[in-house]
């Protein structure tokens, strides 16, 4: 394809990208397609020749469009909110252009300090204390992929951070320390020793990425209980008898993950009693995932709620996704850590073909050195795009019509009495479940996972299912229902709600029928 040739497919592109926006509210929220739809309609082998790209372009709408599911829908109420705007798309595309491997300043040096520049704007948009910007010469932010990869990445600099004091402990016992010393500074059986016996923790509600992490990393995680009672929030005094308990069988704290907005059901973790735990523990490290709520810190209204301030004295580490709730295309996750030196500690490695002699002079960043990968993408010009194209008052706009919908859908269940609302409402997600009198517990629980497979079944409908577990109340299945999308209006949510009340209507009379 040649320049020519580019501009029209770029044309023609665009404009199948405007008339999928313009019509995407007259499409089903939801594929239906069947398993392995696509891989019998394609070929196994590769093509011998090129192919002229119209006819690739119309194999994407003719094949791939089919099985997609609409997270811009307006209908859309399902996991999380996943926005993207057309300064996001733009912004891919501008990106996408001047593509490196952006693995330290020289590759191209606006790829590092546009990620500045828009990290600094975040800390400002997000009321982040001010150690966490890269000015400040100690914190700092960069752009990852996912809440996963930097709750990875937090949880290595934390290990070798705990590793670290424990090689002091050994060097003062053998009576060999010095300031310098680190954990390769010990022989291997201890580090090796050392690291076996890391503990990491978290709570029934805390994402699955905090188990995945331990795995990943050969290290155990405690799972901590909560009660619904505290709104299904983790409180500083079982995270301090679950480390008693593991100190006094050999074992070393050293990571914790605080939540901000839980993906069941919105819980906000107590912070500020949690950090008080950790410091009292040289060897722990706190990191605080706000994936999905953390972009509310934009509203002032919001903060006390979502504990900022708790976040701010003890956070050492802090991670929340643009690219949920935050008008930014997937993926966009931005992440804050209190001291660089925790990253840089645990993943510089510098070989000679990648030195330069900025970098060894100290005068710029390179960003490998804050991540597990190498090479990284220029991320940053999709979120330069949105700030400047919204602004934050756009943003915040955005933001505020969530919440507000999910207030009326509130509301609107509250007065339902055969609706049980299960948690606090937290944003735009609300926690709900079917009722049915004299049913127990474990007949509430066949109901409602009836009634979601009776909506999933439904191509217009698109919620999702969690379980809430709590010691007051032990397991309770429930469905979520989650606002955000960038073009719900509140009819688009009565319309769905009104189809969640029918459908519970027909099961619950289908019910009474075989009773009688």
């Amino acid at each position: 394809m040649d320049v020519e040739q580019f501009r029209k497919a770029g044309y023609a592109a665009i404009d199948q990208i405007c008339d999928y926006y313009s019509s995407i509210e007259q499409r089903d929220v939801k594929s239906l397609v069947k398993p392995g739809y696509l891989l019998d309609q394609l070929s196994t082998t590769p093509p011998t020749k090129g192919e002229d790209f119209p006819a690739i372009a119309a194999d994407f709408q003719r094949l791939v469009m089919p099985g997609i599911t609409h997270w811009q829908h307006p209908k859309f109420f399902a996991y999380f909110p996943s926005t993207v705007t057309f300064e996001s798309i733009l912004g891919d595309m501008y990106s996408s252009a001047v593509s490196n491997p952006g693995f330290n300043w020289a590759c191209s040096p606006a790829c590092t300090e546009l990620e500045q520049v828009v990290m600094e704007w975040m800390v400002t948009v997000l009321g982040l204390d001010d150690v966490f910007r890269t000015s400040s010469g100690k914190g700092g932010g960069i752009i990852g992929t996912s809440a996963s990869d930097m709750c990875l990445t937090a949880a290595i600099a934390a290990r070798e951070r705990a590793l670290r004091v424990l090689a002091r402990d050994h060097h003062q016992v053998n009576g060999t320390a010095t300031p310098t010393e680190g954990p390769t500074d010990v022989p291997y059986s201890v580090r090796s020793e050392n690291t076996k016996r890391l503990v990491m923790y978290g709570s029934t509600q805390t994402h699955s990425i905090g188990v995945k992490t331990a795995l990943l990393l050969g290290l155990t995680f405690r799972t901590l209980p909560v009660k619904s009672a505290d709104g299904y929030a983790l409180r500083g005094d079982l995270l301090k008898a679950a480390i008693e308990e593991d100190i006094k069988k050999g074992f070393v704290p050293f990571f914790v993950i605080g939540t901000v907005g839980t993906t069941s059901s919105g819980a906000v973790d107590y912070i500020g009693d949690i950090g008080e735990v950790v410091h009292q523990y040289p060897t722990m490290f706190l990191h605080i995932d706000a994936a999905w709520a953390g972009m509310a810190w934009a509203l002032p209204e919001q903060r006390e709620a979502l504990r900022l301030a708790e976040v701010n004295k003890y956070g050492d580490s802090v991670c929340t996704n643009a690219h949920k709730w935050g008008l930014v295309g997937f993926d966009c996750s931005l992440f804050f850590v209190r001291d660089r030196r925790d990253l840089t500690e645990a993943l510089d490695v510098t070989p000679t073909y990648l030195r330069t002699k900025e970098a060894d002079a100290g005068a710029v960043i390179d960003y490998r050195n804050w991540q597990l990968a190498l090479g990284r993408r220029f991320r940053s010009v999709k979120l330069w795009f949105v700030m400047r194209g919204y602004g934050v008052e756009g943003l915040q706009a955005h933001l505020r019509n969530g919440i507000s919908l999910c207030s009326d859908l509130v509301s609107e269940v509250a007065k339902d009495a055969k609706f049980e609302i299960v948690a606090p409402p937290r944003l735009g997600l609300l926690c709900f479940r079917l009722l049915k009198d004299g049913a127990s517990a474990s007949e509430l629980d066949k109901l409602n996972v009836e009634l979601h497979t009776r909506l999933a079944e439904r191509p217009d409908v698109h919620l999702t299912q969690t379980i809430l577990k709590s010691e007051d109340r032990g397991e309770i299945f429930c469905i979520r229902f989650a606002i955000g999308a960038l073009r719900t209006t509140k009819q688009d949510v009565e319309e769905v709600w009104d189809e969640v009340v029918k459908e519970s209507d027909r099961l619950v009379l289908e019910g009474n029928q075989v009773t009688n």
